[in-house]
């Protein structure tokens, strides 16, 4: 699907490329939001947490947004949603962007044919930190509220996507043949829609789950990455019991395999985006903002 191209003769193909099929269906995106933000500890503000239904809501936003009527949007949006691993040739994961960028000039590739999604992460995290060191300052602001419950929908979006094993591999759609393409089998969006197919319930995802905050938020994000990279042959091993996604089969019951893989995929997506609440919300307490800030008026 994802052509390697030559990011600084043409930086602006990418957005020409077809538009990926999501990780997770919309509704997944939303379980897994909602089981997020239930599994918190109460040190989280009590209005974040009651906030479940709009960050459920928000968590469907950055696939809305690509749309090919936007193609400006579309062109930011797309490569944030993935990260074909296997096209760093066995490099490290850059520990930023601007290193990320650096890596592809030096391998002659387009950033935005690996995906960033690692990156998405980071800065959506802290972009959320930013908004919590707000509401300390401003408690009852309502404003500030509000604009905590979409950053953290829109953050639980991408912490969903690199839970999805077909979002972190060059092998995404079908196994990538031999000039890296994608063979277009299906199987993504098959996978896609097995958490809403499924429509497993928050109280399934968050059981015994236990929240923590992360002390490297980088590291701990490429700690998934890597974790997710190892379900990929597993995903692949389910295909023949995954269901049809073009016509709805009614007579369809998914195996014991597959629930239980679904189950952990979801619960693991639940746990890494609420990690990242909790990441946020503690590290916004260190946060010094700027003194011209006055949200009073």
């Amino acid at each position: 699907m994802k052509k390697r191209l030559f990011f600084v003769v043409f930086p602006a193909i990418s957005f020409l490329c077809p538009i990926p099929a999501h990780a997770w269906f919309p509704a997944g995106h939303s379980i897994i939001a909602s089981a997020a933000v239930q599994s918190l500890p109460a040190e989280m503000p009590a209005w974040f947490r009651q906030g479940k239904l709009q960050i459920a809501h928000d968590a469907q936003d950055p696939d809305v947004q690509k749309s090919r009527d936007l193609p400006f949007m579309t062109e930011a949006e797309y490569p944030q949603h993935f990260f074909d691993y296997e096209m760093l040739q066995g490099r490290a994961l850059p520990a930023s962007r601007a290193e990320f960028t650096k890596l592809c000039a030096e391998l002659k590739i387009n950033p935005a044919d690996v995906g960033e999604v690692p990156y998405a992460i980071a800065e959506h995290t802290q972009r959320l930190t930013m908004i919590f060191a707000e509401a300390r300052r401003y408690p009852e602001n309502p404003y500030i509220r509000t604009k905590a419950l979409v950053e953290a929908g829109i953050l639980s979006h991408y912490s969903g996507d690199i839970c999805m094993p077909l979002h972190v591999t060059l092998s995404h759609d079908g196994r990538a043949l031999p000039d890296g393409k994608s063979p277009k089998t299906g199987i993504h969006a098959k996978v896609d829609s097995l958490i809403e197919r499924l429509d497993l319930k928050p109280e399934v995802l968050t059981k015994n789950e236990e929240v923590v905050a992360f002390p490297a938020l980088f590291s701990a994000i490429e700690a998934q990455l890597m974790e997710t990279r190892t379900k990929i042959d597993a995903t692949y091993a389910l295909e023949a019991a995954l269901p049809d996604t073009k016509t709805i089969d009614k007579n369809w019951k998914p195996t014991p395999e597959l629930v239980a893989f679904t189950t952990e995929r979801a619960r693991a997506a639940t746990r890494f985006t609420a990690s990242l609440f909790l990441t946020a919300w503690r590290d916004s307490a260190k946060i010094k903002l700027p003194e011209w800030l006055n949200r009073e008026k």
